[in-house]
C-alpha cells in the first residue's frame, strides 16, 4: 500500500474515532441523566432491582470511560504521526488491523504474545 493511501485510510479512521467519541459523550450524558434516583421504595424487590440497574449502568459507564481514554490517546497519536506503529516492537501495524481495531497499539504478533502472558498470570 502506498504511503498516500495509508494516510487517507488513517484520516478516515480519525473521522470515525471523532464521531465515536462524540457519541460516547452524548450517550454518557443521557445515561447519567437517566440513572435511577434513590427514592422511597418500600418493596425489597424494587430496591434490589433498582440497585442492580444502577450498578449495571455505572459499570457500562466505566467501560465507556476506558474506551474514551483509548480513543483520545489514538487521536493524539494520529496528530503526532506515531499512529499505526506497534508500541512493543516498532513495526508498522497493517492498515487492515487498524481499520478493524482503530484503538490498537500493538501488532497482531505482539498482541497475541501479550494475551499468552496474561493467561499464564
Amino acid at each position: 500500500m502506498k504511503k498516500n493511501e495509508r494516510q487517507l485510510k488513517i484520516e478516515e479512521i480519525k473521522r470515525k474515532l471523532i464521531k465515536q467519541k462524540e457519541q460516547i459523550l452524548i450517550d454518557a450524558g443521557i445515561m447519567l441523566a437517566n440513572l435511577p434516583a434513590e427514592g422511597n421504595l418500600s418493596e425489597i424487590g424494587d430496591i434490589a432491582s433498582q440497585e442492580i440497574d444502577r450498578s449495571f449502568l455505572l459499570r457500562l459507564r466505566e467501560r465507556e470511560r476506558k474506551l474514551l481514554k483509548k480513543i483520545e490517546k489514538t487521536l493524539e497519536k494520529i496528530e503526532n504521526g506515531t499512529y499505526g506503529i506497534c508500541e512493543a516492537c516498532g513495526v508498522e501495524i497493517p492498515i487492515e488491523r487498524l481499520e478493524a481495531r482503530p484503538v490498537t497499539d500493538l501488532c497482531i504478533d505482539c498482541k497475541m504474545e501479550q494475551e499468552e502472558k496474561e493467561k499464564l498470570e
